[in-house]
Parts: C-alpha cells; sequence; structure tokens
C-alpha cells in the first residue's frame, strides 16, 4: 500500500496530510499556495521545518482578518479569527473616529490586523501567519509602503514594536474567491459594523 503524504506549507491550514483530496482542500483557489508529496511522514516534517521541530504546530498558528465600512453610520470595523493549535479565537471590532473612518474600511484591515497580533502574544505565541486580502496589511507593517495617515502611522509602529515579541508571516488571498477563511473574516467584518446581507 503506497501512501504518501502532502506536506502543505502555505495554504489554508497548514500541516501534513495523508489524501490528496485532504491536500488539495488546503491548496485549491489559494493564492501562492506551496505544498509537496512525500514517501514518508519524516521527510514531509522536514519539509515543513524539520523532523522533531515543532514548526509543525507553530505552522498552525494563523490569523485571517478582514475590514468593513458602513457609509450609512461611517463605522469602520475588523472581524476575522486566529487558530492556535485546535482553538479558534473570533476576533471583531469596530469605531467611529473621524480621522480613522476617512480611510473607510482599510481602518478596519489595519484594527483587524494589530488585533490578530495582540491576541496572538497574549497567548503567547511565537509565530503567527496573517491571511489578508488588501496589500496595506503587509506593505505597511513592512514599511514598503509609505504611510501618511494617523492609522496606517500607528500600525507601523506597533508591528514594530512587538517584532522581538512574535515573528510575523504575511500571505495575500484574493478576496471573494472563495477562501473560506477570508469569507468568514469578511462576514464577521460587516457584522462588526452592522451590515447584514
Amino acid at each position: 500500500m503506497a501512501t504518501k503524504f502532502y506536506a502543505v506549507k502555505i495554504g489554508k491550514k497548514p500541516g501534513i496530510y495523508t489524501t490528496w483530496e485532504e491536500c488539495r482542500a488546503m491548496v485549491e483557489g489559494y493564492s501562492g499556495a506551496k505544498y509537496k508529496s512525500f514517501p514518508t511522514r519524516e521527510e514531509a516534517q522536514a519539509y515543513l521545518g524539520g523532523p522533531g521541530s515543532d514548526v509543525k504546530e507553530k505552522q498552525t498558528d494563523y490569523a485571517f482578518v478582514d475590514g468593513s465600512y458602513n457609509t450609512a453610520t461611517q463605522v469602520y470595523g475588523y472581524g476575522g479569527f486566529l487558530v492556535h493549535g485546535e482553538t479558534k479565537e473570533i476576533l471583531q471590532g469596530s469605531g467611529s473616529e473621524p480621522d480613522m473612518a476617512s480611510m473607510r474600511n482599510v481602518a478596519g484591515e489595519v484594527l483587524g490586523s494589530m488585533a490578530a497580533i495582540e491576541k496572538a502574544i497574549e497567548l503567547g505565541l511565537p509565530e503567527l501567519t496573517i491571511y489578508y486580502d488588501y496589500m496595506g496589511i503587509e506593505m505597511w507593517a513592512t514599511g514598503e509602503w509609505k504611510r501618511n495617515k494617523k492609522g496606517t502611522i500607528a500600525y507601523y509602529e506597533y508591528v514594530n514594536s512587538v517584532r522581538d515579541q512574535i515573528t510575523l508571516h504575511f500571505v495575500k488571498v484574493k478576496g471573494h474567491s472563495g477562501v473560506a477563511g477570508n469569507e468568514e473574516a469578511d462576514r464577521l467584518a460587516k457584522e462588526a459594523v452592522g451590515i447584514t446581507e
């Protein structure tokens, strides 16, 4: 019986899978997915970070975040969730501060990313992969984009202030393309600002 081990390094839920169907469900339609099949679990584990290492466990600590804006109430907000081990933490919040509201849903995107990082630090996680659909989440955090609004400056400064406490990875996914985690974050963000579909 020829068993294969599928190691998903970047996908909906990184880890090791024993059937192509399981693996495919984690990578299909996922922008930038990285995965490989191996004849042994040890080789698959090595691909994810080495035998006996706890990288596989770290690989599963991830968050999906999204932002929304309610034009009627001028409330911005975020939604998403953080998964660590077998636990899923829902992330939601909103605000109406005029400076931030001028950024519309982008204010929510930024706050959602910050909320995920704060929660990960609170939980003592050494690493976190943040899945997002708006490029600014990564570019402002890394300083690759210029920051000219109060919210983006605060975001960049916050990420810089916690760099010694947590290692962050950013992965862009295509919004509204059927990526389950992104769809859920989008729904939670809309709910946070009072938009019901």
